[in-house]
């Protein structure tokens, strides 16, 4: 068993009582140093940031400062990008993600992502969920349909569709397709669900639903959001980072980041003098 392996699994192992009493400003990232190029651009630069654990942590700023750079780079998914070269590190439980040991399968299942379009499967709404359990081995119909079910659950949308599983899921609203998306992510167990932009797309009632069910979530998982939405960091997060050009400028208890930013860059932006 790699130390990545290691490391996660000893995590998960602890006890709810123990996570609880686990000193809050845990973190469960923490990126040293972090450089990023795409090609011969610079997209992130010596990048220092700890992400705490079993909370909201927002990443906000203008287009193209490198907010989900980074958030990809927490899974390595912007390694999909064949033109990028890192420097620097990430520890996640204490293991640096770009060593050669770590497993980007296992990374991602751990490290969940939900994207600013939903992008459900053209399937019906059970295969969605069970897609990724099926993919780790799952066969049993029973077990399927526990996931499944407690997925949608966690999702909070159960209720909305349990009468008709076997739909395509392409027939769900907005909203809803997003919220299965969050159930397709749940269903692999993840520990941490990074969020690129969730609601941008939603109206304002489905976005109430989404920014309801992140808070219910944040008891169980670490959640990373990426939001150009100012309002929405104000109402979900814990910590918000605010990303510059690509460096961070300020990362603070989201009240303070609102209310008494240390940064005049911070409070321009915040307060729509630029961006």
């Amino acid at each position: 068993m790699t130390a990545f392996q290691t490391a996660v699994k000893e995590n998960k192992k602890k006890s709810p009582v123990v996570q609880e009493n686990i000193n809050k400003e845990e973190s469960i990232f923490s990126a040293k140093g972090l450089n990023l190029w795409y090609g011969n651009d610079q997209a992130l630069k010596d990048i220092n940031l700890d992400i705490r654990k079993n909370g909201v942590t927002a990443i906000i700023g203008p287009s193209g400062c490198g907010k989900s750079t980074f958030l990809k780079t927490l899974n390595r998914m912007v390694e999909l990008v064949p033109i990028v070269k890192t420097s620097g590190a990430i520890d996640y439980h204490g293991v640096n993600i770009f060593d050669p040991s770590v497993n980007l399968v296992e990374l991602r299942s751990s490290v969940g992502m939900v994207f600013q379009k939903p992008n459900p499967f053209p399937k019906s709404i059970f295969d969605n969920v069970a897609f990724g359990p099926r993919v780790h081995g799952v066969k049993k119909k029973a077990e399927l349909k526990e996931i499944v079910e407690k997925s949608l659950r966690g999702s909070g949308l159960w209720d909305e569709v349990k009468d008709r599983l076997g739909e395509s899921a392409m027939g769900l609203s907005g909203g809803q397709q997003q919220r299965l998306c969050i159930a397709r992510c749940l269903a692999v167990e993840p520990e941490v669900i990074l969020m690129d932009e969730p609601t941008s797309a939603l109206d304002p009632k489905s976005t109430l639903k989404v920014e309801e069910l992140i808070q219910e979530l944040k008891k169980d998982y670490s959640i990373v959001i990426v939001t150009h939405n100012m309002q929405q960091a104000a109402r979900i997060s814990d910590k918000t980072a605010f990303f510059l050009n690509g460096e961070v400028v300020e990362y603070d208890n989201t009240d303070t980041i609102f209310s008494n930013p240390q940064d005049k860059r911070t409070e321009d932006y915040i307060t729509g003098r630029f961006g």
